[in-house]
């Protein structure tokens, strides 16, 4: 009998290191390759750790270093977990060394799809929205920040078996949608991860900035689904959010509502800070939100939708990276840039 073909995770961290987990848990073949070499002896040595609310579960996978000459080659199905900073780069290591059949996924934050697709062609690129909570808290070890959501489809169009196979393999870690409106999840989170961005300008939990700051984070989102609806795209709800009630006209009232339920359910969660206040905070390292809103900007520079709330956040986020210092006003200062538009 034939052994399956492993799924090759690049970027076992904090996403890629979850779904591993979970897919050597349900007794899905995995293998892994990362760019961090502390990290890939750390999960030679000791497994790959991921710490839930009910106790650490323990992984043994292989693992190689992108720099590996012993690194596997072929490459079947490959799950693109790397930073979005990091893509192109992995994108052109994936390409020589796919199999014929193999296909990548790109279960990343951010709109990363075009550029897999140049170096693999758009059919054999998976897009994908995932919305995981977990950080990588030491080499080799994830800490799982709570269930989140997933939605997968074809890039070049509608769904396939392969969405389908690899959303009935990721049942241990949660239920996958496969859908045609893939791109519609990807641009609510980017609406949702306006705020959680603006968070990461102030050293304090997301849910008590989001509540202190609310017209501002609606502000953000409504940008964001303005360029959406712009592109003709149907936003999708998943979680907490709901973005018919940041949509441009909607009713002042429900968008409180929506704030009100948004900030209840993120006080529920272990993980209460962003993962771009922990690249700065922690890390010290660039964050990708410059890529994330990029293309959010320049979709509204073309189709007319002004942006200046997510022109004023990014530039923030630049600033504090640079080493300007983390203040609650450079939240409250998005108003001048989102008040001189209106």
């Amino acid at each position: 009998m034939t052994e399956p073909t492993p799924y090759t995770i690049v970027g076992a961290g904090a996403i890629g290191g979850t779904l591993a987990v979970h897919l050597d848990a349900a007794g899905v073949p995995v293998q892994l390759i990362d760019a961090d070499p502390q990290h890939v002896e750390a999960v030679r040595s000791n497994g790959l750790r991921l710490r839930t609310a009910d106790g650490e579960r323990v992984a043994r996978l292989p693992i190689w270093h992108l720099d590996d000459p012993d690194a596997p080659t072929a490459l079947g199905p490959v799950l693109l977990a790397v930073k979005a900073l990091a893509t192109d780069s992995a994108a052109a290591w994936i390409a020589p060394r796919l199999a014929a059949d193999g296909w990548v996924a790109s279960l990343q934050n951010g709109l990363n799809e075009a550029t897999i697709a140049r170096h693999v062609g758009a059919d054999r690129t998976v897009i994908a929205f995932v919305d995981l909570f977990a950080d990588v808290v030491a080499p080799g070890v994830v800490q799982d920040g709570g269930l989140g959501a997933m939605a997968l489809g074809e890039y070049a169009g509608g769904t396939s078996d392969r969405n389908r196979r690899l959303a009935t393999d990721l049942q241990h870690w949660g239920g996958p949608v496969v859908t045609d409106n893939v791109a519609g999840y990807l641009w609510s989170k980017l609406a949702f991860g306006a705020m959680l961005t603006a968070t990461a300008l102030a050293d304090d939990d997301m849910s008590v900035l989001i509540d202190r700051n609310r017209d501002v984070m609606a502000a953000l989102a409504r940008e964001v689904l303005a360029v959406t609806e712009a592109q003709g795209i149907a936003p999708e709800a998943f979680d907490a959010f709901e973005p018919a009630a940041f949509a441009p006209g909607a009713d002042p009232t429900t968008t409180a509502s929506a704030l009100d339920g948004l900030v209840s359910w993120l006080a529920t969660q272990s993980k209460t800070r962003s993962g771009i206040w922990r690249d700065i905070a922690v890390r010290h390292r660039k964050t990708e939100v410059p890529l994330h809103y990029g293309p959010v900007i320049d979709a509204g520079e073309s189709l007319g939708v002004p942006t200046p709330g997510i022109r004023a956040l990014v530039a923030e986020i630049v600033a504090v990276e640079e080493g300007a210092p983390m203040h609650e006003d450079r939240i409250r200062g998005l108003v001048a840039a989102i008040g001189a538009a209106r």
